[in-house]
């Protein structure tokens, strides 16, 4: 069955391909929810335990831990989803929410509840609008993306720089509101490449790899949206 030309297919064979792409799509976003919900839970929870917090904020080496094991995770979903169990790359997506659970949980101590809430509810409002965008578009954004990706990479040498180096806090602010722009753009390219994902999968086990992959994708997108939305419209506790 060809779904990479629309008008070739019947009406029986469109209305099964729409329902079965829904489906697939639904799926994806009600995981990415999920695992968003899981980190928040976790984030909260652990921000009120004083002992913890003192672990984390006088333990270099346990935030190391932390960075490296969502960078060991996050490289095994780029180069060896194709060769792992759709229930190892189940595992790995949940795991790596639950560590990103346990870094976000200073958000709560930095910044007001009426912040977080601002800024993740716009962030939703964001997400939701470019997922729209991405779903619904003709438009190739391929070309879009690589201009996206390469302006990432610029952006955080820079905020690595300042980071380490100058200091500033309104080259942080700026950076911190490109970002929101470059997410808002990686979330649509990230749901119309996912929904192509549906057309190209050679089999059931791949689709569900895959359908794990682009919810961590969009999981990804969602919480870089937050975290810049929040750097940069966020309160601070005194």
């Amino acid at each position: 069955m060809d779904f990479n030309n629309f008008n070739t297919l019947s009406k029986a064979q469109a209305s099964s391909y729409e329902t079965g792409l829904r489906a697939y799509m639904i799926g994806i976003f009600n995981k990415m929810f999920m695992a968003l919900g899981l980190t928040g839970a976790i984030a909260f929870l652990l921000s009120t335990n004083t002992q913890f917090m003192n672990l984390m904020f006088r333990s270099t080496a346990f935030m190391i831990l932390l960075l490296f094991g969502n960078l060991a995770i996050a490289a095994l979903f780029a180069f060896r989803l194709h060769k792992m169990q759709v229930s190892t790359a189940n595992n790995l997506f949940w795991a790596f929410a639950t560590l990103t659970g346990v870094s976000f949980a200073p958000i709560f101590l930095a910044y007001t509840g009426s912040s977080i809430a601002m800024a993740f509810f716009s962030s939703a409002a964001l997400f939701g609008g470019m997922s729209i965008v991405g779903y619904t578009t003709k438009k190739d954004l391929t070309s879009f993306a690589t201009f996206l990706f390469i302006g990432l990479i610029v952006l955080m040498i820079t905020s690595f720089i300042n980071h380490f180096f100058l200091h500033n806090s309104v080259l942080s602010l700026a950076i911190s509101a490109i970002m929101v722009f470059v997410f808002c753009g990686l979330t649509a390219y990230d749901v119309q490449n996912i929904k192509q994902f549906y057309n190209y999968a050679p089999s059931n086990e791949a689709l569900s790899k895959l359908a794990i992959f682009g919810a961590f994708q969009l999981y990804l997108d969602f919480i870089n949206l937050f975290q810049h939305l929040l750097r940069f419209i966020g309160d601070r506790k005194d």
